[in-house]
């Protein structure tokens, strides 16, 4: 850990954009990169390598400022940024880009994959590249290797949750998506959508009792410290597409392109790996922070989807098509 805490520290400094360096000739192309996570979760960390080679790699030419930690505005206000053009590139969820484009959710249907073998063998392969068709026909360019955000567990103020049972009326906030809310709905919960950088007041104020955010997330925004209980559920797996604005993408070479694709998409592969060394430590982090875990059964939560007709409902959604590709890696849901 020794060595991610050296990182963080030189991760934390670079990603503040008051403390960026100005080189003597400015960039031909300079672009603004934001995202919604804390300057020292791994996307940041791996993002400044990445910015750092492209400014190498294309002679200055390209300079990306990186924005962190919603610096510029909430998911949603960004995303319009990115269409606008005022934002030329942003690691976006697939589950809250799908209020934009729909079939972008599909790899956050609850309860759908066992492990991430399924879920490389599927964001890799078929339903990859489905989902960046569709992104592709919002007038957005999107990268190849989606970054991992990693399987999200439920964290509660009040209840461990070891059964669907206790999801019922439970108050807890999920990101502005509908299939988040959807998925909660179905258990009987109360979900409420609400915007990552206003999560811990939330918490801290029990306007919810609860929310639901990979370990990771969980650690670096320091949700251990209004949060008691942490229930493994892996009930979705997600992860950010990074985007890009259409016309300040053309307005790149080709070679330009090309070097700063190579360096996001190798970004992207490194900060996977990262997550995973990260979460099989963080564990033990939180319980040394106070948080209590528990490990419930998935089946249940699973049945009980089938049961309220999540399922159906979804693959109605997002077509017959989109559902068999889904289900070629997580195997039969409905």
């Amino acid at each position: 850990m020794a060595n991610l805490d050296r990182r963080t520290l030189l991760a934390a400094s670079l990603a503040a954009p008051a403390l960026l360096s100005h080189p003597a000739h400015a960039a031909e192309f300079s672009y603004k990169y934001a995202n919604n996570l804390p300057a020292t979760h791994p996307l940041n960390l791996r993002a400044t390598e990445a910015v750092a080679k492209i400014k190498e790699e294309t002679g200055g030419r390209v300079e990306i400022q990186i924005f962190p930690n919603n610096q510029l505005g909430s998911d949603t206000d960004v995303l319009s940024q990115v269409r606008s053009g005022a934002v030329e590139f942003f690691t976006l969820s697939g589950l809250i880009l799908s209020t934009l484009v729909p079939p972008a959710s599909i790899n956050g249907v609850g309860f759908a994959f066992p492990d991430y073998d399924a879920v490389w063998k599927a964001m890799d392969g078929g339903l990859g590249a489905y989902v960046r068709t569709q992104i592709g026909k919002s007038g957005l360019m999107v990268m190849d290797r989606i970054w991992d955000n990693g399987f999200r567990q439920i964290t509660s103020s009040s209840r461990p949750i070891a059964s669907p049972a206790d999801l019922q009326n439970f108050k807890i906030r999920v990101p502005v998506s509908p299939l988040w809310t959807s998925l909660f709905q179905a258990f009987g919960s109360a979900p409420t959508s609400i915007n990552f950088s206003e999560v811990y007041s939330a918490l801290q104020t029990k306007v919810v009792d609860g929310q639901e955010n990979p370990l990771a997330i969980i650690s670096t925004a320091k949700l251990y410290e209004v949060q008691r209980y942490c229930s493994l559920t892996n009930h979705m797996w997600d992860g950010f597409w990074m985007l890009a604005n259409r016309r300040a993408w053309a307005a790149l070479p080709k070679d330009a392109q090309e070097i700063v694709a190579k360096n996001w998409n190798a970004a992207a592969m490194l900060e996977r790996a990262d997550v995973a060394k990260l979460n099989a430590g963080l564990r033990d982090d939180l319980a040394k922070q106070g948080m209590t875990f528990n490990a419930p059964e998935t089946a249940p939560f699973r049945d009980a989807l089938k049961k309220a007709g999540f399922y159906a409902q979804w693959k109605q959604r997002y077509g017959a098509e989109a559902w068999g590709i889904l289900e070629q890696s997580t195997g039969a849901l409905t």
